[in-house]
């Protein structure tokens, strides 16, 4: 017969911008070389697991999906095996795990022992048709099933983006029995400290999934401090790491040892972020029984001071409330004399004031927003702000030598501009291309309209309108340094993307220019 009990799950918020009264703060280390900050609290959660033992034969329990994926269902068969149990699980109605931030690129099953501990037991990978099966075995004896969203499959504590449970059905019989027991959730973000910058994974539907994984599981670990704290199984990592890269971009990619490749690179990666962790928590506790002694030390100290400087302020706060009365008094009396006098003319300078703010406010918006894409470009691109707009200049460097072929990085470069720019659709972008003088007019006019126009065809791939873009090549007619250099030159050698539009207070009146006059080496 079997047993069913209750399990109350709890999950661990990390990085919220409410922290509670019980949250855990790990501290830097040192000022020069600081540690990854967190915060941590605990809520919890309830579900249902089995008992199911030794015995013959098998049972079934279904699937139900969370309040952040309704649609989602599943059926799973648990049969007793020699020393495991065997578990037959299909889903449906799974989303991409990239719904729920950049960060996100799998699904994980996990067995959830009834004291709260979390076994990874299986990566779900979703196909076309929003389906997934799973064959998978644990050797937990009662446990109860979730599935979350995760960063890569090599995880060992789940994220709090639980998409499934399992749900009871009426033919799994046997007592029900309540267990307390906790266990930890990652809130989303709690991969990543504060402050951490995160680059969003950029997709590519060439390259295996587990490539992706690959990338975030390295990435995280950074964040964590195994650079640091764990660097030889860090260094190992991205030494794993380069090899997927040199594979995905060779032109004889062997799929299969990417993917082994890959999972390879999450597991070293997952081992260096857990040594780092690991060895972060003992710095710490290491630091605070250091300092606990000073403290305890000087806490009279400042308790005394307090109280000192609280009877200072109560002084001080009595005294500049009767100042505040005071000057109160008199307000009043010179607002009476000033509202009977200027009634009429109040109503006017109201109704201009009312006007002027908002033209003002509509100036202050727009530079903001000019100011604020300035900065977002210019963690992508070099950008620069000019009385035509905003110009991102992409150097010659991000094209194969003599040709206009985009090369891989200038691809992800551009991907992210698109980005910024499709949330803003009054947006224009004019493409110029530009040469040096080298070789002759023809052929460096042609090579610079190739390379706008192809800058320009990416741009529009990525979704931002063709109507919203133009592509303009002025070969060697618009130089910004001399000819005369080989570093003139490769300045020379550049497409520039122009930004403008009434929404960052650039009016457009043409996004093609003339060329402008040469500019010639000093004599």
């Amino acid at each position: 017969m079997f047993k069913i009990s209750s399990i109350t799950l709890a999950a661990v918020m990390a990085l919220g911008a409410s922290a509670q009264a019980q949250a855990q703060t790990q501290v830097p280390a040192d000022s020069g070389n600081p540690t990854p900050t967190y915060r941590i609290n605990v809520v919890s959660r309830t579900t249902r697991a089995v008992s199911y033992r030794h015995r013959s034969g098998a049972t079934k329990i279904n699937f139900q999906g969370t309040d952040l994926m309704p649609a989602a269902a599943g059926e799973a068969k648990v049969e007793s095996k020699r020393g495991t149990l065997a578990v037959e699980v299909e889903f449906s109605g799974l989303d991409k795990p990239t719904t729920f931030g950049n960060e996100y690129l799998t699904y994980v099953l996990w067995a959830i022992s009834p004291e709260g501990r979390p076994v990874n037991i299986g990566e779900v990978l979703v196909g076309d048709n929003h389906r997934s099966k799973l064959d998978v075995t644990t050797d937990l004896q009662a446990f109860a099933m979730i599935v979350t969203a995760e960063p890569y499959y090599a995880v060992r504590r789940p994220s709090n983006l639980v998409v499934l449970e399992n749900a009871i059905r009426s033919d799994t019989v046997g007592a029900t029995e309540a267990v307390d027991a906790k266990y930890e959730l990652i809130d989303r973000g709690g991969y990543i400290p504060t402050g951490y910058k995160f680059d969003p994974v950029i997709l590519n539907a060439k390259l295996p999934l587990e490539f992706f994984e690959a990338r975030n599981a390295l990435r995280i670990a950074q964040s964590a401090g195994a650079e640091r704290y764990a660097s030889s199984s860090y260094d190992k990592a991205v030494h794993q790491m380069n090899e997927a890269d040199a594979l995905a971009t060779g032109k004889h990619e062997n799929k299969k040892t990417l993917v082994a490749l890959s999972r390879e690179t999450v597991q070293t990666a997952e081992d260096a972020r857990e040594i780092a962790m690991k060895h972060i928590d003992e710095e710490r506790a290491e630091s605070e029984r250091g300092a606990g002694a000073g403290r305890e030390a000087s806490a009279k100290a400042r308790a005394n001071e307090a109280d000192r400087q609280n009877l200072n302020a109560q002084a001080a706060a009595q005294q500049a409330a009767g100042a505040q009365a005071d000057a109160e008094r008199d307000r009043n009396d010179a607002q009476h004399k000033q509202h009977v006098a200027e009634a009429d003319s109040d109503r006017n300078r109201a109704a201009a004031a009312s006007s002027d703010a908002q033209l003002q406010q509509a100036l202050r918006d727009r530079e903001e927003l000019r100011a604020r894409l300035l900065q977002q470009f210019n963690l992508i691109l070099e950008t620069r702000d000019t009385a035509r707009g905003l110009v991102v200049n992409m150097s010659d460097v991000l094209f194969d030598s003599g040709k206009f072929t985009l090369r891989p990085l200038a691809r992800e470069k551009l991907s992210k501009i698109s980005g910024i720019v499709l949330a803003y659709p009054s947006l224009r972008l004019a493409v110029e291309g530009n040469t040096d003088s080298v070789g002759t007019e023809l052929f460096n006019q042609d090579l610079s309209e190739k390379r706008a126009e192809g800058v320009r065809s990416y741009l529009t791939q990525q979704g931002v309108p063709e109507s919203s873009t133009t592509a303009t090549g002025f070969g060697k007619t618009r130089p910004i340094a001399s000819n005369d250099t080989s570093e003139g030159r490769q300045q020379n050698r550049r497409v520039e993307l122009i930004v403008s539009g009434e929404v960052i207070g650039t009016k457009i009146t043409s996004l093609s220019l003339q060329p402008v006059a040469a500019v010639t080496s000093p004599q």
